[in-house]
């Protein structure tokens, strides 16, 4: 692994300090790109216009229009947590403007798989409904918003993936990254979108004298579900996303969220007081996209559905338990794909520059999981895949893959299909994860071609890992209140928490619960504790050390730690 300092312009800093930021956070959001201080203004105000999205102003008339004329609207969402708070938010707020007959359809990833088809589309018109509503889904969907046209249904596309060769056809597509769509933050989630077209449907009702500009619906109600939405799909954490983030989080501190986000955070144990973006990565967001992989999403989307406190709690308990189970399945899954992975590395063998993992006893709601784990532990493209459990599809393979740097996985998939037709039966995604499916006799092929590309287009600079940091702590920073400063701030993809890098001499090393290393360190001439997650080999005396801050409490005491990212070397 290699350890790299950011680079931070001196003047730059001086500058944000100068306007009332502290010294720290002003090194840590210069290292970042932040230029200037109206890069960290998080009014609502400092939002990017939603006029800026194409095709925004055509799906607010046709929704107004279906509101006016009493239409029966189903959103079909996503089973992920971005598409379950895209599909919370687009339920409430429509119900919030005026539709009386608002439901949703989520797709069972096993038997429908990703996105709008035609058979749910069949679905949603033998169920009544006359308006089709996708979230964080349909850019790809064109045989599905076919058949919801041929049916007579009105069709409405909100996404944020990226599109493919063919466009579908509805009567309004929102999507900041379709052709042609000048909008300046192409990171949105879904469930971001959703919002902003929520944005543009309170005006046009506006102007159609349906509500008055003092007494309106109060749409920033449903930011700590964009907020949580956002952070869950990783997408990148821009200045509007960040906005977008702030601003939820600062309403659930507050104590101002659906009831489904209270219920979730009692059920994970933490205080909503002091809520961060970290809560959403790793409590909330796992808990609800659990729902999707393992059981039935209506769980998740009815958790933050509810406005009844007991029952939203009763729903995030079943949640939690399910995310328990997800997580042996994962701990089983992880070990038998690290060792497949291992195999690809051993001696005398040149590794390949990608990796593709299968076997027939995973679980395919966890795959992507698994790919990242993998992903993060060899620093190399990965997909991995599990047999089908749809009835029919045995003989399928669902692939999930996860990125590096430097590497566009849904780009290599369609330079895979276009070297190798009919190798891949579907695939989509972003540039960092993206999904597959091929039948079972193609996995080879496919493993083969994928590491061809990453060969290609990789090199052995961006085949090593690299860490970036912010450089020295000063220890005057080493303290409680500083580490509660910074948890406070929005962090996350493409806006990552703070790590420093130094050297520091380890005093005492030893394991706790059989897979941790538990440190003490000397840190510029004070000993400090630290923690290695998922380390069982032993540090020399010295290393140059990339770490986070933390506070450990214990026994009433709380202490600053370091949380190690890595070793350089």
């Amino acid at each position: 692994m290699k350890i790299i300092e950011r680079d931070i312009p001196e003047t730059t800093v001086q500058a944000l300090v100068q306007s009332g930021i502290s010294p720290l956070l002003a090194r840590l959001y210069v290292a970042r790109g932040v230029q200037s201080c109206e890069e960290l203004d998080t009014g609502l105000g400092k939002l990017l216009p939603p006029s800026g999205l194409m095709g925004i102003q055509t799906a607010a008339c046709v929704l107004a229009d279906a509101i006016a004329a009493q239409k029966r609207i189903c959103i079909v969402a996503d089973y992920d947590c971005d598409g379950a708070t895209a599909c919370a938010v687009g339920v409430r707020g429509l119900r919030m403007l005026g539709a009386q007959h608002v439901t949703y359809e989520v797709p069972d990833r096993i038997t429908d798989g990703y996105g709008l088809s035609a058979p749910i589309a069949r679905r949603v018109h033998d169920k009544g409904h006359e308006l089709l509503l996708t979230v964080d889904n349909g850019i790809g969907s064109v045989e599905g918003v076919a058949e919801a046209k041929r049916l007579g249904m009105t069709v409405v596309v909100t996404d944020h993936h990226l599109p493919g060769d063919q466009l579908p056809a509805p009567d309004a597509m929102v999507n900041p990254n379709q052709p042609g769509c000048s909008f300046a933050s192409k990171h949105m989630a879904g469930v971001g979108v959703m919002f902003y077209v929520l944005l543009v449907l309170r005006a046009e009702l506006r102007a159609r004298g349906v509500f008055e500009a003092g007494n309106q619906p109060k749409l920033d109600t449903l930011l700590p579900l964009v907020a949580l939405g956002t952070v869950a799909d990783v997408v990148k954490l821009d200045a509007n996303n960040r906005r977008l983030v702030a601003q939820g989080l600062q309403r659930i501190r507050k104590g101002h969220m659906q009831a489904g986000i209270r219920g979730l955070y009692e059920a994970a144990g933490r205080s909503y007081s002091q809520a961060a973006t970290s809560d959403f990565g790793f409590a909330l967001g796992p808990r609800i996209n659990a729902a999707g992989r393992l059981a039935d999403m209506t769980i998740g989307i009815e958790c933050l559905l509810t406005d009844n406190d007991a029952l939203a709690l009763e729903l995030a308990r079943t949640l939690n338990s399910i995310n328990r189970e997800r997580q042996e399945i994962e701990g089983g899954m992880r070990l038998q794909a690290f060792a497949l992975a291992d195999e690809l590395f051993e001696d005398g063998v040149t590794p390949p520059a990608a990796i593709s993992v299968f076997d027939p006893e995973f679980h395919e709601g966890v795959v992507g999981i698994v790919a990242s784990r993998v992903k993060d532990r060899l620093h190399r493209p990965t997909f991995v895949f599990a047999a089908s459990q749809a009835e029919g599809k045995a003989h399928e393979l669902k692939g999930s893959g996860r990125s590096i740097p430097g590497f566009h996985l849904r780009d290599a998939l369609d330079l895979v299909a276009k070297r190798h037709p009919g190798v891949l039966l579907r695939f989509g995604g972003h540039a960092m994860a993206a999904g597959c499916t091929l039948v079972e006799e193609h996995f080879h092929t496919f493993e083969q071609a994928f590491a061809q590309v990453a060969q290609e287009w990789l090199d052995a600079k961006t085949l090593t890992r690299c860490v970036e940091t912010d450089g020295p702590l000063d220890p005057a920073f080493r303290h409680s209140e500083v580490v509660e400063q910074l948890n406070l701030q929005v962090w996350g993809q493409g806006f990552a928490y703070p790590t420093f890098s130094e050297d520091v001499e380890i005093l005492s090393q030893r394991l706790v619960g059989e897979k941790h290393l538990k440190l003490q360190l000397r840190h510029r001439g004070d000993v400090v504790d630290g923690i290695w997650f998922g380390r069982t080999e032993p540090l020399p005396d010295w290393v140059h050390m990339a770490f986070r801050l933390d506070i450990n409490e214990f026994r009433g005491e709380r202490k600053v730690q370091f949380l190690v990212e890595g070793t350089e070397g």
